[in-house]
């Protein structure tokens, strides 16, 4: 790969239950802080599942005008707030004198959940049987895509990927593509808010979501007492650029999007997939095709297993599932590198949890600094990885992000670290 074909991470904008921000964010993560409580966007009183990742105390008008947070979603709010705090860090203008050199592409799964939860009542509930003109809108899939590309002028090309959580990670693969094809800079990760009264029922078909109460001990991946996962919403939102695009303007480098890949199981996720040990539910736990989206990075970034220095898990908290993450980990790296998950703190957020993952990948790799995993005190029969039990300083030169989307969706992002002699801004 010849250099004017890189792509680095230049701009991160964390909006996430435990911060705003990434000083914020990375903070509360170095000290363990779970932002897990009840719901308060809804009463979840009648609901097996009433504990999430919310985001306290965010007011949407601080990141966008009226006129567009009336128009859309809390999910697309989150999204300006991502993109606004990622370009500020990137060092970029909102508008940018280049509307063509600037792509957008996100990940998306749910849509407007709390729009259309409100809107969809009022059609049934009123006499008037009608929804606002907006519903269409904020309500569609790629709607935060869109709106971000009206709302900073952003006209160079746009996409959404839908793959639930592995989402976060392929819309990087695809900024990637963009920049190889002469786009210099991206938009790339995601944001959700999957806290609807209506989004809660979908999740719990799935019979995947944990039905535990105590904040502390309600999502465990990887632990002999893991009962499913707890939602959350937010995510990450990336400034991805061309490497000489980057240099040029003396831009702060996080590190390298070095290799990614994507597989799929063909297999259907749902409450009857959850222990690996039945005899029927083996086909649906191979980890066959998530272990080969990680070798695929390996390969495309030219590295070695026994160089990467740091695993972020996707880390369901579903036994069979973590079982099978846990197989191809080992089918991949053999002895396990060290392995840690921020997801117990924040909730599951999709496609915004998987670019929380990568954004905390970045974080740990810049500072040095591996932060303790959460959730598994205990790890299960056939989980046993080297899980980092207590905070410690090491350098990182590659760390591995992988992500499973429900309904077979397996993806893998390989990051570089950047040299501190380029990663001081001087423009």
């Amino acid at each position: 790969m010849s250099e004017r074909q890189r792509a680095v991470v230049t701009g991160v904008g964390v909006v996430a239950p435990t911060g705003v921000g990434v000083d914020a964010h990375w903070k509360r993560v170095l000290a363990g802080e779970s932002a897990l409580r009840r719901i308060t966007l809804f009463d979840p009183a009648r609901y097996p599942t009433t504990l999430a990742g919310e985001i306290t105390e965010f007011d949407a008008l601080e990141w966008a005008d009226s006129r567009r947070v009336v128009q859309t979603d809390r999910w697309t709010h989150l999204g300006f707030a991502a993109t606004r705090l990622a370009l500020q860090d990137a060092g970029l203008a909102e508008v940018t004198d280049d509307p063509y050199g600037v792509g957008v592409v996100l990940a998306s799964s749910s849509g407007g959940n709390l729009f259309g939860q409100r809107e969809l009542q009022r059609l049934w509930s009123q006499p008037s049987r009608t929804v606002g003109a907006y519903q269409s809108i904020a309500w569609f899939y790629a709607a935060s895509v869109g709106q971000l590309s009206i709302h900073h002028q952003f006209k160079g090309p746009c996409g959404v990927l839908v793959s639930e959580t592995a989402g976060g990670l392929d819309s990087l693969a695809q900024a990637v593509r963009m920049i190889r094809r002469g786009t210099p800079v991206v938009i790339a990760g995601g944001t959700e808010c999957p806290l609807s009264p209506y989004a809660l029922a979908c999740q719990l078909r799935g019979g995947l979501l944990s039905s535990g109460t105590d904040p502390d001990g309600a999502y465990r991946p990887f632990d002999v007492a893991a009962g499913g996962y707890v939602p959350g919403e937010g995510g990450a939102v990336f400034v991805v650029e061309e490497l000489d695009h980057a240099r040029e303007r003396g831009a702060t480098i996080y590190g390298e999007v070095a290799g990614w890949g994507a597989t799929h199981d063909a297999h259907h996720t749902d409450a009857h997939h959850t222990d690996a040990h039945h005899t029927h539910d083996r086909q649906a736990h191979d980890p066959t095709q998530y272990a080969r989206a990680m070798a695929l990075a390996l390969r495309r970034a030219g590295a070695r297993p026994d160089e990467v220095g740091l695993v972020v898990p996707d880390a369901l908290g579903v036994p069979g599932y973590d079982l099978a993450e846990a197989q191809a980990l080992r089918a991949v790296f053999g002895c396990s590198p060290p392995v840690t998950t921020q997801k117990p703190l924040t909730g599951r957020a999709h496609q915004g949890g998987a670019a929380l993952d990568v954004a905390n990948a970045l974080l740990a790799m810049r500072h040095g600094l591996l932060p303790a995993t959460a959730g598994t005190d205990r790890p299960a029969p056939g989980c046993e990885l080297d899980f980092v039990r207590e905070q410690r300083q090491q350098r990182t030169d590659l760390a591995l992000v992988g992500a499973r989307g429900f309904d077979g969706f397996n993806s893998a992002v390989l990051l570089r670290r950047w040299p501190e002699s380029e990663s001081v801004r001087t423009g």
